[in-house]
């Protein structure tokens, strides 16, 4: 079968979470780079990395490179490369992003037109014919260039893959599930230890950590864009790997995760979105302050994503908000808290320095992992 370069964007910061999901699916590691890794696969890679992999937000066929400082230089690169590989006759093809970062060619429109055009003349020359009715399947183009070296795919996922599909309404300042499952993964967190985040808002992280418990992969209940490239990928590996991804889930697992919030109407939400993901008999939801957040259990995991303060009218409330937590944490034997938040003082009010903390941007949002680490779990005698 033949093997393609597939690229796997990702939060700048967790290339080694991704890097660690790609290698387990089976798949060998081409490059690691800041926010993307490439790993070579055939057609099976393109389905099972879309429909496995939690912390990438799309799978991304390479079809080639160079480099260029010219728009002559970009049309002339775009044409040379074998696009009839890729894009049937019938086939809708188009830029549908053309980013740029110290590079001499900037501008986004321009680049977009000009690949456009240069992809046309190509499959001009290749089909022999001067139009395109474009019916058939989709294929969009992300384009990207770093210091003049472009970087040309082909988007095989649709719908970025943090759109598992289970999360119909959201809190506040939700986390992407990409995020929230490579925080997780982050962590030790096993499912036989007891995770609780007292600020569950519409719940992204518990689910995305029953799903990991209960081995549910996270695009099982989607579709993808590529499911529909009869020339690229029979329909018969879409199947297998959907199958391969039935057969894995595994509910009757027993877990202890539990998510307070106290707004009752967001703990609704919750509960819904835990439904949809197949996983609301995992989590148990509470309408609870956090300042009620106790537990006789040693051991555990406090993982929260706490107003940051973006809004000016909650700035006023973190100092107290934040105090609760540290104050909540402190009363928790032996346990461990990871928080992701952008608010500056959080180890002040806190009330503890962390013992580790690890720059994420969460959107636009610089933020910070902070890791406040409680003693390890005696061994278990065997």
């Amino acid at each position: 079968m033949k093997k393609y370069e597939l690229m796997a964007p990702c939060h700048f910061g967790l290339e080694a979470v991704l890097k660690k999901e790609i290698y387990d699916l089976g798949y060998e590691i081409l490059k690691v780079e800041d926010g993307r890794v490439t790993f070579e696969g055939d057609a099976e890679a393109i389905c099972r990395s879309n429909i496995f992999l939690r912390t990438t937000e799309r799978v991304l066929l390479k079809v080639g490179g160079f480099r260029a400082v010219t728009f002559e230089e970009l049309y002339q690169g775009i044409k040379a490369l074998p696009w009839e590989d890729y894009i049937p006759v019938d086939g809708k093809f188009w830029v549908t992003k053309a980013s740029s970062i110290k590079s001499r060619l900037f501008s986004s429109s321009d680049i977009q037109s000009v690949a456009k055009k240069a992809m046309v003349e190509r499959m001009k020359i290749k089909y022999g014919r001067d139009w395109f009715s474009e019916e058939g399947a989709s294929y969009p183009v992300r384009i990207f260039l770093y210091k003049d070296e472009v970087t040309v795919t082909i988007d095989t996922t649709g719908e970025s893959l943090h759109k598992r599909g289970y999360r119909k309404a959201s809190g506040k300042a939700p986390l992407t599930e990409t995020l929230a499952a490579a925080l997780i993964l982050l962590t030790p967190w096993h499912a036989d230890r007891i995770l609780v985040d007292p600020l569950c808002g519409s719940g992204t992280f518990l689910i995305e950590a029953a799903m990991i418990a209960a081995n549910i992969a996270p695009g099982m209940k989607r579709h993808f864009l590529s499911e529909t490239w009869d020339n690229l990928i029979v329909q018969e590996l879409w199947e297998e790997s959907f199958a391969e991804a039935s057969e894995l889930v595994d509910c009757d697992i027993s877990t202890d995760i539990q998510g307070y919030d106290i707004d009752g109407e967001v703990i609704k939400v919750a509960r819904e979105n835990a439904e949809r993901a197949g996983v609301k008999d995992l989590i148990h939801f509470q309408k609870r302050a956090v300042s009620e957040l106790h537990h006789p259990k040693k051991y555990g995991f406090i993982l929260t994503n706490p107003p940051y303060g973006e809004r000016m009218e909650e700035k006023e409330s973190l100092p107290a908000l934040y105090r609760e937590i540290g104050k909540a944490f402190l009363g928790l034997d032996d346990w461990s808290m990871y928080m992701i938040s952008g608010y500056e003082d959080t180890e002040k009010y806190i009330g503890r320095k962390a013992d580790r903390n690890r720059k994420i941007y969460n959107g636009m949002l610089k933020t910070y992992f902070y890791q406040f680490l409680g003693p390890k779990p005696p061994k278990r005698k065997k």
